[in-house]
């Protein structure tokens, strides 16, 4: 990598130095994606002609080359984007990178006329003739169909005079000169991400229907669209932190490693909002954060910004957020789940019937069936309830949870459950004092769960990258299912106001909750 050379600005008219000062930022931030691309360039080769690469199966192989291959489309855009803003007043748009195949003859095509505003020639000669058109074709997808939309702009010109030919402009794409429409693209998002279809798998179906692409022609496809919509996502979870109460939940996402030959755990963190049970007026939605390992750390860095009650479970990675050198915010007030205190009870109570786990069940039944008559009542009812019914419950369990502790030891199996309701007694009281706060963490783990059967599907994600793009596309489609908003008619709209240059002021129009499909 080529060091920036060391400019000093104070050198340099005044005038001047605001413009030098922004080429410099943009030359390091380019040599940065130069880094990053050829190490993804080399892990890929790695994978490919690694001494390692044999331990391989060919269903490893293809999910690593499909994720390395959207990673590297991913950055090539940006460097695209980055280097037209180095130089926008010469910088001329680049030539579309065409596509390696043609579009078989026997798909349908529908042609599209795109006119000239006006025929009449500007030099007032009258109306022009056409001389002649240009052609491009684009593979859209309809569910169930595929055909080939014929973009045909007629030219027109002059029969006086020599300087009168007119033409209505190319439309935007998102994949300039490519091959897919922004319905193609959402379609393989969704297939992917929702639908939990591998791309190679895609390309296999995609076959049986005449249409020769390769899982490296998707890769590439997704990863443009993963980088165009990262702003989305980004702001997605700006309005979540935002909010007063989240709830947040990690899950295994296996990883691909093609240098060790084998799969390592990378954790995908779900930060959710859902206020629907007390009818609050902020719509539901998630985002999903990538990290290769399970620390701490990494739920700290997601959470800068947020200073609500955060709603989680008894993992002890979330205890420095609790504390006065919590980076990002002030400490978090946390809330902890029943559930999972139930969980432990049942787990004894399932293995050898025992009677104190029996009891301690029945307890916490009668808890819940509180919040069974309080569902989707305002938060002040909800508090007032809780207070009344709720609170001398859960006095009563804590008095029976001390007393059973006494009797039985810390490192039997039940003890060691006891002890770790016991641990996390105060978390689990906070829906005692708010009644915007739920009695567990359920709403969440709800939304870990189509990660979960991606997983089972997909069997793992082909390269940290990889996990990072499945968290952005399966953040923005999960958000979608919870609004009751149809991911492929959102994807499709929104990729197209992208491409057609929706102003970033005016992200919060693409937000999944803000969707109005066409009639």
């Amino acid at each position: 990598m080529i060091d920036t050379p060391v400019i000093d600005l104070s050198t340099i008219p005044a005038a001047q130095r605001a413009v030098v000062a922004t080429l410099m930022e943009t030359i390091a931030a380019l040599q940065d994606i130069t880094q990053r691309q050829q190490h993804l360039i080399a892990e890929l080769n790695h994978a490919l002609h690694g001494k390692r690469s044999e331990k391989l199966t060919e269903d490893e192989r293809q999910l690593a080359f499909e994720d390395l291959s959207i990673a590297l489309a991913e950055v090539e855009v940006q460097k695209e984007h980055l280097a037209a803003k180095a130089d926008s007043k010469t910088a001329t748009r680049p030539g579309p990178k065409r596509t390696i195949g043609n579009l078989p003859a026997t798909l349908p095509r529908i042609e599209e006329i795109i006119e000239p505003a006006s025929l009449i020639c500007p030099c007032g000669c009258g109306v022009m003739h056409k001389i002649g058109e240009d052609r491009s074709e684009r593979l859209d997808i309809v569910p169930a169909q595929l055909r080939v939309i014929v973009t045909v702009r007629p030219k027109y010109a002059c029969r006086t005079c020599t300087n009168g030919v007119t033409q209505a402009p190319a439309p935007c794409h998102l994949i300039m000169g490519g091959l897919p429409t922004e319905a193609t693209l959402a379609h393989v998002l969704v297939s992917k991400y929702a639908d939990h279809l591998p791309l190679y798998r895609q390309s296999q179906i995609l076959a049986r229907a005449g249409l020769d692409l390769h899982r490296a022609v998707l890769a590439d496809w997704v990863g443009k669209a993963a980088f165009h919509l990262k702003p989305v996502v980004d702001r997605l979870g700006e309005h979540l932190k935002r909010s007063d109460k989240l709830f947040m939940d990690e899950t295994t996402a296996p990883v691909l490693d093609p240098g060790r030959g084998r799969t390592k755990t990378g954790y995908l963190w779900a930060l959710a909002r859902d206020d629907r049970p007390w009818g609050g007026e902020d719509p539901p939605g998630v985002v999903y954060f990538y990290a290769p390992g399970r620390a701490g750390e990494n739920a700290e860095t997601f959470l800068i910004g947020f200073d609500g009650i955060l709603q989680i479970d008894g993992y002890q990675g979330y205890n420095r957020l609790t504390k006065p050198t919590r980076k990002g915010g002030d400490p978090i007030q946390v809330a902890h789940c029943w559930a999972h205190a139930r969980r432990k009870l049942k787990e004894v109570f399932d293995r050898d019937g025992s009677q104190i786990a029996a009891e301690g069940l029945r307890r916490i039944a009668e808890i819940y069936a509180v919040e069974a008559d309080i569902r989707g009542i305002s938060p002040s009812q909800r508090l007032s309830a809780r207070q009344t019914r709720s609170a001398p419950l859960v006095a009563a369990f804590g008095d029976w949870l001390q007393a059973q502790r006494r009797k039985i030891s810390a490192k039997s199996r039940l003890g060691e459950k006891l002890t770790y309701i016991h641990n996390h007694w105060d978390g689990l009281q906070t829906f005692l004092a708010d009644g915007r706060v739920e009695i567990d963490n359920n709403r969440v783990e709800n939304l870990i769960r189509p990660i979960a059967l991606n997983r089972k599907n997909a069997l793992f994600a082909g390269h940290d990258e990889g996990g990072i793009a499945w968290g952005r596309i399966a953040s923005l489609i999960e958000t979608c299912k919870i609004n009751d908003v149809e991911p492929f008619a959102y994807l499709k709209a929104t990729l197209t106001a992208i491409a057609n240059g929706h102003p970033q002021s005016r992200l919060d129009d693409l937000l999944p909750w803000n969707f109005k499909p066409s009639s």
